[in-house]
C-alpha cells in the first residue's frame, strides 16, 4: 500500500496551495480519505475527511470554509485545496486512509502517506 502526498511548498499568507494524494495497491473506493497535519512540537491533528463516494465531507473548525477536500475514484486521488492560508497552517500534511466511517481520529486510520511540508509566510 502506498499513499504519496505531493504539492507542498512555501506560500505567502492569504495565498492558495493544493495538496494531492495518490494511492496505489489498495481498493481506493473502499476507503474514506483524510488529511491530517502536524506542526513542530505539536500532536498530529485532523484537517478534513471525505467519504468513499465523495458525498460526505468533514472539516476541522480551524480550516472550515478555507479548505476543500475532494477525490477522484477513477484516478485513485484525493486532493486538499487550501485557500486563505495562515501562518498557523504551517505543518507537515499527511494523507491517510480508513475504513472506519469519516473519522477525525488518528487511531482509526490504517494507512498513511509520508507527509508534505506546507510553510506559510507572514
Amino acid at each position: 500500500v502506498q499513499l504519496q502526498a505531493s504539492g507542498g511548498g512555501l506560500v505567502q499568507a492569504g495565498g492558495p496551495l493544493k495538496l494531492s494524494c495518490t494511492v496505489s495497491r489498495l481498493i481506493f473506493s473502499n476507503y474514506n480519505m483524510g488529511w491530517f497535519r502536524q506542526a513542530p512540537g505539536k500532536e498530529r491533528e485532523f484537517v478534513a475527511v471525505i467519504s468513499r463516494g465523495g458525498s460526505m465531507t468533514r472539516y476541522a473548525d480551524s480550516v472550515n470554509g478555507r479548505f476543500t477536500i475532494t477525490r477522484d475514484n477513477a484516478k485513485n486521488m484525493a486532493d486538499l485545496q487550501m485557500n486563505s492560508l495562515k501562518p498557523e497552517d504551517t505543518a507537515v500534511y499527511y494523507c491517510a486512509a480508513t475504513t472506519t466511517y469519516t473519522s477525525n481520529y488518528v487511531g482509526h486510520y490504517e494507512h498513511w502517506g509520508q507527509g508534505a511540508q506546507v510553510t506559510v509566510s507572514s
